[in-house]
């Protein structure tokens, strides 16, 4: 995903076609920790799992497109969900990169309580990134992406593992989406800027739907989101298109323990899966991702798109928070 200090043309595109939600930061109205939530059937996020599926992905090496570790990776991805019982569906497709590369991708849907007809979609991509263009040492090789990729599939492969011992009931089902192409975008001393280089597999599947003509009444999108001191502000283009998801969100986790992870902080607008979802999906969704306000590039953190973005930064406290938190949401849903 690429910095985005405004919306573009997403107000635009949206103004017609979206519900409008009010704009606001929740910081006047948060200072203290929220009381505590009721007491619910929510399982117990195990962050050791999910530290585990982080590290697995990692193992194949850099998951970058058309290369053998990607197909493998990709290959783990469906054996995995397949193996937690989740209804598959699997979008093959090709897109062409900035630089003429024609893309082999997958986007990778597990759905879990299918015919249930109150849907909540959540996602995060697989893939990782083709340069480390953020590095002075080696910026033409890939990187690990323990972060930056595996860290939100991680998480989601936990949750997977959980809506299977702890099976949804009822009218609301969850769809777990794995996104390829994300970071395929062109680097910024790659010529001629172009549109529209990043989320190759978000912007397909948001114009391509499979299942065909799938809606969801909102979605969550993890992005980098098992650092050691990740903090998680709200991001612009998610409360100005899906404030009442940020709303949910972020009052959960201060509600269940995780204020400190989950601070009522304003961050800028990004490009990143969520806005093509948004925009072409009609589909409101919330981009759970680190906020770096001291780094150089203003938001993503020291290790963003190079080769330290490894296993050594992940935290399973981190992890923890987040996959928590989306669980907590996700089951407490009616």
């Amino acid at each position: 995903m690429k910095n985005n200090t405004k919306v573009l043309a997403l107000g635009l595109l949206l103004a017609a076609s979206l519900p409008a939600c009010e704009k606001k930061s929740t910081t006047e109205t948060a200072t203290a920790e929220e009381p505590a939530a009721a007491a619910v059937n929510v399982p117990a996020f195990n962050a050791d799992s999910a530290y585990q599926f982080v590290a697995r992905q990692v193992a194949f090496g850099p998951r970058v497109p058309n290369t053998p570790a990607h197909r493998a990776c990709g290959d783990y991805l469906i054996k995995t969900l397949t193996g937690f019982g989740a209804t598959m569906q699997i979008q093959a497709f090709t897109a062409e990169a900035y630089d003429g590369t024609n893309l082999d991708l997958r986007n990778i849907m597990a759905q879990y309580n299918p015919k249930a007809s109150k849907r909540i979609l959540l996602a995060a991509h697989w893939d990782t990134r083709h340069v480390a263009d953020k590095d002075t040492q080696n910026p033409t090789k890939p990187i690990q992406g323990a972060n930056d990729g595996a860290s939100g599939v991680g998480v989601l492969l936990e949750i997977a593992r959980q809506l299977q011992a702890n099976p949804l009931t009822g009218d609301v089902g969850v769809d777990l989406m794995l996104f390829d192409g994300e970071d395929y975008g062109q680097p910024e001393n790659a010529g001629e800027y172009k549109e529209d280089t990043w989320c190759l597999g978000s912007q397909y599947w948001s114009k391509n739907l499979l299942p065909q003509g799938y809606t969801a009444s909102y979605g969550i999108l993890l992005d980098m989101v098992g650092a050691k001191g990740s903090r998680f502000a709200q991001e612009e283009t998610s409360r100005t298109y899906a404030g009442d998801v940020v709303e949910k969100v972020w009052r959960t986790a201060h509600q269940i323990g995780y204020s400190d992870y989950f601070p009522f902080q304003d961050s800028p607008g990004i490009t990143d899966d969520h806005t093509y979802v948004i925009q072409h999906a009609n589909i409101r969704m919330a981009d759970i991702i680190a906020y770096y306000p001291a780094s150089p590039d203003g938001f993503f953190g020291p290790f963003h798109h190079r080769h330290t973005d490894t296993m050594d930064i992940i935290d399973r406290n981190t992890l923890k928070a987040v996959g928590q938190t989306v669980l907590h949401v996700v089951m407490t849903e009616k």
